[in-house]
C-alpha cells in the first residue's frame, strides 16, 4: 500500500515524515533508508544532495519513531514514488511508499 502526502511546489524545500511508532512498540529505528524511483520506475537509493528525475534529496533525519526526508527542487505535475525503509534496533525491518506530486502553487 502506498500513501500521499500533500504536493509540494517545486521552488520549496520542505520536510515530510513517516511516523512508525504504531509498529514499532518499544522498539526503535536504528537505521533508515531513503529511496525515489527514477524515470524508469526504477527503486533508486538517494544519500545527501542526490537528485533522481528532478527531484532532490537534501538529507534525512530521524528520532526513535519518525523519519524524516527533506525534499527540493522537483518537475511540475510529475508524481514521485518515495520509498522509506527502516530497520530496528530488534532488526526487523519495513518499507513504506509515499506518492509526492509537484504542483506550482
Amino acid at each position: 500500500m502506498a500513501y500521499k502526502w500533500p504536493d509540494k511546489d517545486k521552488d520549496e524545500t520542505i520536510d515530510y515524515s513517516v511516523d512508525w511508532s504504531r509498529f514499532l512498540g518499544t522498539d526503535t529505528i536504528a537505521s533508515v533508508t531513503w529511496y525515489i524511483d527514477n524515470a524508469s520506475d526504477v527503486k533508486t537509493q538517494v544519500a545527501d544532495a542526490d537528485t533522481v528525475n528532478g527531484l532532490q534529496f537534501v538529507t534525512g533525519t530521524n528520532t526513535n519513531t519518525v523519519s524524516t526526508i527533506r525534499l527540493s527542487l522537483g518537475t511540475n505535475n510529475l508524481r514521485y514514488k518515495i520509498t522509506c525503509g527502516i530497520t530496528t534496533a530488534s532488526s526487523l525491518t519495513y518499507e513504506r511508499s509515499i506518492f509526492l506530486r509537484i504542483r506550482e502553487k
